[in-house]
């Protein structure tokens, strides 16, 4: 079986956000936690899964953590 790209969901601090989602993403995020549970053996909230996913987007995403550091470094010089 294919290995998933989130693994563990880690107990963080969080800040509430309140957004909606198109059914077909819904769907697919019941489907993952589904599959995640299957291979660690713990329940998962599909909700849970949604901070984990973002977070390894933007963590992947090349020209965003190109773009971040360039902000980072006018914001250090300033």
């Amino acid at each position: 079986m294919a290995k998933l790209r989130i693994a563990a969901l880690t107990d963080d601090r969080s800040i509430k956000v309140t957004t909606e989602l198109p059914a077909t993403v819904h769907r697919d995020l019941v489907v993952y936690a589904e599959v995640l549970g299957g291979q660690t053996g713990q329940t998962i909230d599909p909700i849970k899964l949604i901070a984990p996913m973002l977070a390894r987007f933007m963590a992947t995403d090349r020209a965003f953590a190109r773009l971040r550091r360039i902000r980072q470094s006018k914001s250090a010089e300033a």
